[in-house]
């Protein structure tokens, strides 16, 4: 009998500790609602119940902490934090934060009157705004509107600063310590008074940047917040927008998170997605980077990939032909190519062009696209290049009847740069008898060609043509993928002709196709 009602008292209690999120909305009918959370700025949906009498109950259990939200029919919502404890909230509409009542929460106790009051300060703020913009910096009303929102700032950063003082330990004094700009100390100066580094206080906020933000606390993800923050110091008003900067800083940032936690999940995420996107050219780099350094290795300790969320069908997609990707990013030195001319007797290479510049340039006879912009390379190439000692290494189809076919449109467009192909008798060699082209082991001297040059089209990523890599005197990669009117005006800028009348004016649709290849 004893057992029995220890079983049952200890049943009980945990009962009572269950985190319940008991939610009441006055008026609202009975209907399917949703818990919704925040991962970064994107809202999820995290739970669905029926509301009845205009009370919904969600297991808190089930939920990570962080800013979360009821969902009402209509695309209604209201948001309140969630930390793992009993949560009890009662509104009505249709204003729901203004209606809010906390019933059980300490978190939301601060959360919701912090987040009316800031609603608040931002309505005073903004009409005082208003009426500054009707007037002249010099207008004595002016200085008074200036003074009045410079208190109202004032009186809000206190504000924040008392939640954070008095509840360092909850969520709800992080969230807000991060919604907390860092504080810059005056610019240093000499002796003198003069200013000793122009720059400090850039440099100051550029390293102090994530001061006010608890990166050991995974809660902190879940709400746009962090996400901003995020995008603000890898955006263009905090960051040189230039791929080795960003890698720089990813790699430093990244490495300094928790790799199990949500935090590096989402950080890693967000940078790799943010600038695979990117249209602008070179960004590639900052993608590849961070699939080579975070999800196509493996930890030691594992043999896993660091990336955990992502499932393991998707690796090889992910990671297809990475090491030849690589290899084609803006400051890399690509393979060099060695293949034959269209008398299918001569191997010619591009390492071995002393030119200034070298314009690799990847195209089928076929293509539609190639066959707008091959003419056009044409004739730049005769106007302006060859004199000036840019080399055009162009690499066409030269396997069964494309060799003939190559051959006539060469001929017959006047393609009097360099031409090369894998020819048919390269391929048929390479068929029967590849140890006659390519080096069988490491080092072997005495073969006319590379595995690399064979298989140019995995070697360089070609899933599409025409595809154009512009090399330096070094053959790094400087540009590429570049339309035939932005090909004309880099040139002209990098070996100061920029005031030369242009060739050809900017062809959108072949501009976009282009940057397809990106």
């Amino acid at each position: 009998m004893k057992n029995i009602l220890t079983f049952l008292f200890l049943a009980c209690a945990s009962m009572s500790y269950a985190q319940k999120i008991r939610l009441k909305v006055e008026g609202q009918k009975d209907t399917t609602v949703f818990l919704i959370k925040y991962f970064g700025s994107r809202l999820n949906y995290a739970d669905t119940a029926q509301m009845k009498n205009g009370e919904v109950i969600f297991d808190g259990k089930k939920q990570k902490a962080g800013i979360v939200g009821l969902l009402l029919p209509g695309q209604k919502y209201f948001e309140f934090v969630y930390n793992n404890e009993d949560v009890y909230l009662e509104t009505k509409g249709p204003d729901f934060m203004a209606n809010m009542v906390i019933k059980k929460s300490e978190e939301n106790k601060i959360f919701i009157p912090y987040v009316k009051y800031i609603s608040s300060k931002k309505g005073e703020a903004g009409k005082l705004g208003e009426q500054r913009a009707k007037l002249k910096d010099t207008d004595a009303e002016y200085k008074t509107l200036s003074e009045s929102i410079d208190a109202l700032n004032k009186e809000v950063d206190e504000y924040q600063k008392n939640i954070v003082a008095t509840n360092p330990s909850m969520l709800v004094g992080k969230i807000v310590q991060m919604s907390i700009d860092v504080f810059v100390p005056e610019i240093p100066k000499n002796e003198k008074g003069e200013i000793i580094d122009s720059n400090f206080r850039y440099k100051y906020y550029f390293e102090h940047y994530w001061d006010n933000v608890d990166l050991k606390t995974d809660a902190l993800v879940n709400n746009p917040i962090f996400h901003n923050k995020l995008e603000f110091y890898f955006g263009k008003n905090m960051m040189i927008q230039h791929w080795d900067t960003i890698i720089k800083y990813a790699f430093k940032f990244c490495d300094g998170l928790d790799p199990k936690s949500k935090m590096y999940e989402y950080s890693v995420g967000w940078i790799a997605s943010t600038f695979g996107k990117s249209q602008i050219m070179g960004m590639d780099k900052v993608y590849l980077y961070m699939l080579n350094r975070y999800f196509c290795t493996t930890d030691p300790a594992t043999g896993k990939s660091p990336a955990t969320w992502v499932a393991e069908d998707k690796f090889e997609e992910l990671c297809k032909d990475l090491k030849w990707k690589l290899n084609l990013v803006v400051g890399a030195k690509p393979y060099n190519l060695i293949l034959r001319d269209t008398t299918d007797t001569k191997w010619l290479d591009f390492y071995s062009l002393k030119s200034e510049y070298t314009i690799l340039y990847f195209w089928d006879p076929e293509c539609g696209h190639c066959k707008k912009v091959t003419p056009k390379l044409v004739t730049l190439y005769n106007e302006k290049f060859k004199n000036r000692n840019i080399e055009v290494f162009a690499v066409g189809k030269g396997i069964g009847k494309d060799f003939e076919a190559w051959k006539k449109y060469i001929r017959e467009n006047n393609l009097n740069f360099i031409n090369v192909a894998v020819t048919n008798s390269i391929y048929e060699t390479a068929k029967a008898t590849p140890e006659k082209l390519v080096p069988v082991y490491v080092g072997e001297k005495g073969k006319p060609t590379t595995l690399e040059s064979l298989n140019f089209q995995t070697t360089y990523d070609l899933y599409s043509t025409p595809r154009i890599f512009v090399l330096d005197k070094d053959k790094k990669i400087i540009a590429k993928n570049l339309s035939i009117s932005q090909l004309e005006d880099l040139m002209d800028n990098l070996q100061g002709k920029k005031d030369l009348p242009k060739l050809f004016e900017e062809d959108k649709e072949e501009a976009e196709h282009m940057q397809q290849n990106n």
